[in-house]
């Protein structure tokens, strides 16, 4: 498994999940208590993503973890075509 690949994934879902809601990355970066930079790391899959952010992300998303890297489905996965 490659990390760098599973991390720029993770970044691609956050996008879409982000987008979905029409939210800014400032936004989210307010909602979720990080820096702009830290999203902005995190959707480019250039930084590994702490337990805590992910958390706040997912939490500003009023989705649990377990949505957020769920990677199977449907509406992500026939957008990400």
């Amino acid at each position: 498994m490659d990390k760098n690949i599973k991390l720029l994934e993770l970044g691609n879902k956050i996008r879409f999940e982000r987008m979905k809601r029409k939210m800014s990355q400032e936004t989210l970066a307010e909602l979720a208590n990080v820096s702009i930079r830290t999203i902005s790391d995190i959707e480019r899959g250039i930084t590994d993503i702490r337990y805590t952010n992910l958390l706040q992300i997912a939490m500003a998303f009023e989705i649990t973890i377990l949505e957020l890297l769920d990677f199977s489905y449907n509406t992500y996965q026939s957008t990400r075509k």
